[in-house]
C-alpha cells in the first residue's frame, strides 16, 4: 500500500507533520502524526474519501484500495491493509 500522495503533499508542506510506513508479517500500516497541533484531529469517511480536519487544516485524500480500515486514534490517523 502507497502512501496517498494528498497526506505525502501536507506533509512536505507542514514540518510538524510526520508519516511513518511499516509492514508486519501479515499487515502493513501508515501512520501520519499530526504533531502538537492544537485540538483533536477528527476523521470523515465520505465513499472512497477521508476527510481529516485539524487546527482548522483540512486534508482529503483517497483511500487506498487495500485499505481495511482508516482510524484516528491519539492525533495520530493510521491507514491499516
Amino acid at each position: 500500500m502507497e502512501t496517498p500522495p494528498e497526506l505525502e503533499a501536507a506533509a512536505g508542506e507542514q514540518d510538524d507533520i510526520t508519516i511513518t510506513n511499516r509492514q508486519y508479517d501479515e499487515e502493513q500500516i501508515i501512520a501520519v502524526d499530526f504533531g502538537p497541533i492544537s485540538g483533536e484531529p477528527t476523521l470523515d469517511i465520505v465513499g472512497d474519501t477521508a476527510i481529516v480536519v485539524v487546527d482548522g487544516s483540512q486534508f482529503e485524500f483517497s483511500i487506498p484500495a487495500d485499505a481495511n480500515d482508516v482510524v484516528v486514534n491519539d492525533g495520530v490517523l493510521t491507514i491499516t491493509a
